[in-house]
């Protein structure tokens, strides 16, 4: 009898161990990851490429939705200033987390979903697909790494999803 009681608890903490080794960062890096995602979209929505780029690494790569290939926070400002004030002026973006991975307690990889609405008459960048709402839907992938006492983005890669692939609707 003794031992059916001892198997739920030693159950218990095999689960607990399990799920504590595979996720080795603690809460609050968790948090600072997601309020990083929280703080693009909110820089982005206003346009402000000096904060979107805030946590962007000084040696970060960044490859657009159209393939082009940049190095650094000032090319990664620059460029986002440039499309804020160009062809994404004024658009408003969704961005929700798809994964959310920590490859070890100082490095993560997020990948995002995100919607891009409110183009002007210019409309998309060339080649992009708008969906039946008028929305530029891409798949954001970002990997980060503790400098630190802070996360930095190294890699930005973010590529738009072509007519016909499923994507699901923002929450």
């Amino acid at each position: 009898m003794k031992q059916r009681f001892l198997k739920k608890p030693i159950g218990f903490l095999a689960i607990v161990f399990w799920a504590t080794a595979t996720q080795a960062q603690s809460p609050t890096d968790s948090v600072a990851i997601q309020n990083i995602i929280n703080e693009e979209v909110v820089a982005w929505n206003n346009g402000d490429a000096q904060t979107y780029a805030k946590h962007f690494a000084t040696d970060g790569t960044f490859t657009n939705i159209l393939g082009t290939f940049f190095v650094g926070q000032n090319e990664f400002q620059a460029r986002h200033d440039q499309i804020f004030k160009g062809i994404f002026n004024k658009t408003v973006m969704k961005q929700e987390t798809v994964s959310f991975k920590f490859a070890n307690p100082d490095a993560v990889i997020v990948e995002t979903l995100t919607w891009v609405s409110g183009f002007s008459n210019q409309g998309p960048p060339r080649g992009a697909y708008l969906d039946e709402k008028g929305r530029l839907r891409t798949r954001l992938l970002q990997v980060m790494i503790r400098q630190g006492n802070a996360w930095k983005i190294v890699a930005y890669h973010n590529v738009d999803v072509k007519q016909g692939i499923p994507v699901p609707e923002p929450r």
